[in-house]
């Protein structure tokens, strides 16, 4: 079983920066796909943005251009560089991890944009 522990989320103010870390132990083969999930109050859980084993990339048009996703094979961690936030990131960040035939989930952390 793979378990996931993600850390950097916190409070920033509009148009600031905050960098999110999840690494995964446990039983790992191999992990083939790495990514970031929110999910704002009162909204469904949506797509930030995914990194597969070839470290292509895919991001959600609201955070193009702002976020950045990034992992290190190595030590099994995944990164995502957050950038000129706005108040409407504001929600609970869940990474998410490919691994065999399952799919695993963080606990969640909370970002809070606002002045």
């Amino acid at each position: 079983q793979v378990q996931l522990v993600e850390s950097g989320g916190g409070l920033v103010q509009p148009g600031g920066s905050l960098r999110l870390s999840c690494a995964a132990s446990g039983t790992i083969f191999r992990i083939y796909t790495m990514g970031w999930y929110r999910q704002a109050p009162g909204k469904q859980r949506e797509l930030v943005a995914i990194i597969t084993n070839s470290r292509s990339t895919n991001y959600a048009d609201s955070v193009k251009g702002r976020f950045t996703i990034s992992r290190d094979n190595a030590k099994n961690t995944v990164d995502l560089q957050m950038n000129s936030l706005k108040p409407e990131d504001t929600a609970v960040y869940y990474c998410n991890v490919v691994s065999g035939a399952r799919a695993y989930w963080g606990q969640g952390t909370q970002v809070t944009v606002s002045s």
